[in-house]
């Protein structure tokens, strides 16, 4: 790691595996279009309409279809890419049940009904090699999401991380915005996401506050599905990544849905998201928190600011699976940084001094961790480094 102790970042394995990066979820095949096996015309028809909503249209057959072939949907060719074998995703009436018996056994194939009470319907998708049996209308979202995946090609899901102060003026924002800078110019694909509404606005920090493109109000209605290329395409392009912000106005609360929603769209992205969250935890923070890899806590090496930091602290290990201290600055006669984490009960992520000019640069319009030779910026490449495992070194320009 390149540069001195005070801006040291501690080994980082993050929660959920064994690796720097596991994961939450497994990839899924993704780029093309699903196939559907019925003949049943009302199921037909709630397929074809999920689909829709998934933004795909589906290859539809009564049997199993040949894997290469001339013909079209319904008989018994096949368009390419409408094999068995080739179809990312593979959704089985449980009225055709029959006619996938003696299929090649593959990933992504699920068996689709109606009936909740028929006892004979898991011997059928066991029959198929079926992962899943899903039960319309109850399973309908979860079938909309599958759908969807396949549609967006989703992958491994983004490295989550939030930032939050442990006390006012810790420097969370700043911290936040330098470590998505910093991603972003690593080469990762980012989305910076600010989550805390009486903030100021992230693209004023990164210069963008006239910047087109999509703010905070302009979701506050999204409640399913949140396309994941589409919300990236939607959002202010600055400094390389992408910036969710609040606008000027007077809305300052956005739905738990909608928070869920949008967040989860940005994780399906993969990359990176760095989200800036407020010290108040709500229904809405939570369910961001709930989403969030790790979290880092901001906090001065001094006794007031460790206590204010322990309360908000308990507040967050609520709903987040990983907390961990980074401490800012040191304070003359203050606690060092192995101590402010002994308070706090939680793992020190690393300390960071405060970077002298910093302000200055960031009103002449230099947003915090360009200074690729400052402390800031060394200890963000670093905690990148370590956290997902990059080959590619530490950023310096």
């Amino acid at each position: 790691m390149a540069g001195s102790k005070s801006c040291e970042v501690r080994d980082l394995v993050v929660a959920g595996g064994d690796g720097p990066h596991p994961g939450i979820g497994v990839p899924v095949p993704g780029g093309g279009r699903p196939l559907i096996i019925t003949e049943d015309p009302l199921l037909l028809d709630d397929l074809l309409r999920l689909c829709a909503a998934a933004g795909v249209e589906p290859h539809v057959h009564h049997a199993v279809p040949e894997q290469s072939g001339a013909g079209g949907d319904g008989g018994g060719g096949s368009a390419p890419g409408a094999g068995w074998e080739s179809a990312p995703l593979i959704l089985v009436g449980d009225d055709a049940a029959r006619h996938a018996r003696g299929a090649p056994r593959r990933d992504g194939v699920f068996l689709v009904g109606r009936d909740l009470d028929d006892p004979h319907v898991w011997q059928r998708a066991l029959e198929i090699g079926a992962e899943e049996v899903l039960t319309l209308p109850d399973a309908e979202s979860r079938l909309v999401d599958r759908i969807a995946d396949v549609v967006e090609g989703a992958g491994m899901p983004a490295l989550a991380v939030g930032v939050i102060g442990g006390s006012g003026g810790a420097g969370a924002s700043t911290l936040a915005c330098a470590l998505a800078l910093r991603a972003a110019r690593a080469g990762e694909r980012t989305i910076l996401i600010d989550g805390d509404p009486l903030g100021g606005g992230m693209d004023v920090l990164l210069g963008g506050e006239a910047a087109e493109g999509l703010r905070w109000p302009d979701f506050a209605g999204s409640r399913g599905r949140v396309g994941a290329g589409a919300l990236a395409e939607s959002l202010p392009e600055l400094h390389a990544l992408r910036v969710l912000s609040w606008d000027r106005g007077d809305r300052v609360v956005v739905p738990p849905a909608a928070m869920r929603s949008v967040v989860a769209a940005a994780r399906r992205r993969g990359g990176v998201v760095v989200v800036d969250l407020p010290r108040r935890v709500d229904e809405a923070v939570a369910e961001v928190l709930a989403q969030l890899d790790l979290v880092l806590m901001v906090v001065h090496g001094e006794l007031r600011a460790v206590a204010a930091a322990g309360r908000v602290a308990a507040g967050v290990r609520m709903a987040a699976r990983d907390v961990r201290v980074v401490v800012r600055g040191r304070v003359p006669g203050g606690l060092d940084a192995e101590a402010v984490a002994a308070l706090l009960g939680a793992p020190l992520a690393g300390e960071v001094p405060v970077e002298v000019g910093l302000p200055g640069r960031v009103a002449e319009g230099e947003p915090p961790g360009s200074h690729g030779r400052g402390p800031l910026a060394r200890f963000c490449d670093g905690f990148w480094q370590r956290a997902l495992g990059s080959a590619q070194g530490v950023v310096t320009a």
